[in-house]
């Protein structure tokens, strides 16, 4: 009795911990999809630079984040089938998305605090090579994607050791912003960044802590599943 007991509790738990990885994956292939269509983020990776490093980056988080979450909802799916039809094959394939979406998240928090101001250092370098084109240049073309720049983060210029930049933000920023010539935009792309990344590394954390639960769950359901039943057969012979 005490083995099914055990048993009846760690699917309980199993079917609410596959729920909520499910929510995950779905917030995480969200999220992904936010940052890669996101007007901020399209702005800077869509700038015709040789040096545009942002845009590497840019499509590489994409493409982890929905590859992340689909392997997170079928761990979600696999268990929950397993929960509900107790088999073990189901519930060692549950175990087996859950080891693999934890292989993933792992690596993917320790970039994120190895190489914590890449991602900044990357924006904030397209934006002063754009800047500076269009203060020397003035080129139509460049002095577009500054002003659009300039909308989105609502923010007005940047300083510059070089001077000159009153005439650069005249005609870059947007009329509304005006007044506000000289707030660095630099500044604004770094805080915009900081809460993004800050939700994102949140949202890791909380993942890696469900996916390691959710691996504890599907290997002792296993071995509950093999235990339960042999002591179902317990007593009858077949010949």
């Amino acid at each position: 009795m005490r083995p099914r007991c055990g048993l009846r509790t760690t699917k309980c738990q199993l079917l609410v911990t596959s729920l909520s990885v499910m929510l995950l994956g779905l917030s995480i292939a969200t999220l992904s999809t936010v940052t890669h269509y996101g007007l901020h983020f399209t702005l800077i990776s869509d700038i015709s630079l040789e040096s545009n490093s942002y845009r590497a980056i840019h499509q590489a988080a994409f493409y982890f984040g929905i590859c992340l979450s689909m392997t997170l909802i079928l761990a979600a799916l696999l268990s929950s089938a397993a929960t509900v039809r107790e088999s073990r094959c189901l519930t060692a394939m549950g175990f087996f998305c859950f080891a693999l979406a934890f292989c993933g998240l792992l690596p993917a928090i320790c970039w994120r605090y190895t190489h914590s101001t890449e991602v900044e250092d990357s924006m904030m370098d397209v934006y002063d090579l754009v800047y500076e084109e269009v203060r020397r240049n003035a080129s139509s073309f460049r002095r577009h994607e500054l002003t659009a720049i300039h909308e989105a983060f609502l923010c007005c210029g940047k300083p510059s050791p070089f001077g000159d930049t009153a005439n650069v933000e005249r005609k870059t920023c947007p009329p509304s912003r005006v007044h506000d010539a000289g707030k660095d935009c630099l500044q604004e792309i770094q805080n915009f960044l900081k809460k993004h990344l800050d939700f994102i590394s949140t949202l890791l954390g909380v993942a890696v802590g469900f996916t390691v639960y959710g691996m504890i769950l599907t290997s002792f359901l296993c071995f509950s599943i093999h235990f339960s039943s042999n002591l179902d057969r317990k007593g009858k012979y077949i010949l």
